[in-house]
């Protein structure tokens, strides 16, 4: 093979492009006791049947040294959405599509429902929420909250959260992520994983990358 044929073949190489599935950042956002940890373990295991590699973000709240529920503080808040953050960093470096059981804007509505809306904090969680590409919300459920010995099973406080989720993304600066919401409908539980995988896929679609050269 003659220099000008080495050359030809190496810029060859270089002009083709690897097909590679587009990364999945996905969470789920509603109040406590809606089933999200149940509703993230299904979609990745429906991911994963896809041959998807994805990892699994599941809640920090368990670990926080601090006052939980309508008891909480600015200092539990503040720990949790730092740590879920963490969480998320960290699980990406494992695995290209990550599934959250909630998002940063689910323990911001605990921290508004208490001292107030934050101003100071809702333009960063605003940049951080930009980072997932598809957001569902869950709603609540008709029978109740199942009792865990954890979450409150407060009717009226779930509730609250709920609304409080949804007046946050109705309006500034949230609103500007509306079009990657999947609002869930209550009346079609048993099909709620496939309804997200559906949304999911086209998402996943393949991108072109440089080969290396």
């Amino acid at each position: 093979m003659s220099v000008q044929d080495l050359h030809a073949a190496k810029t060859c190489v270089r002009r083709v492009g690897l097909e590679v599935a587009q990364p999945l950042k996905l969470a789920l956002i509603g109040t406590h006791g809606v089933g999200k940890t149940t509703l993230a373990y299904e979609i990745c295991s429906l991911l994963k049947k896809a041959d998807h590699k994805v990892e699994l973000v599941t809640e920090v709240v368990r670990r926080t040294p601090f006052p939980l529920n309508v008891g909480t503080t600015v200092e539990d808040q503040l720990w949790i959405l730092h740590t879920q953050i963490a969480r998320e960093l960290d699980a990406s470096s494992r695995a290209e599509h990550l599934i959250c059981d909630r998002s940063v804007l689910d323990n911001y509505c605990y921290l508004v429902n208490k001292y107030g809306r934050q101003p100071q904090l809702e333009q960063w969680l605003r940049w951080w929420l930009e980072s997932y590409s598809l957001l569902v919300s869950v709603p609540p459920m008709a029978d109740g909250i199942p009792p865990d010995g954890f979450h409150s099973e407060n009717l009226e406080f779930q509730e609250r959260i709920h609304e409080l989720i949804a007046e946050m993304m109705s309006g500034p600066p949230f609103s500007a992520l509306h079009d990657r919401m999947l609002w869930l409908d209550r009346r079609d539980r048993r099909v709620w994983g496939e309804t997200i995988f559906a949304a999911a896929t086209p998402l996943l679609k393949p991108v072109l990358r440089a080969g290396a050269g």
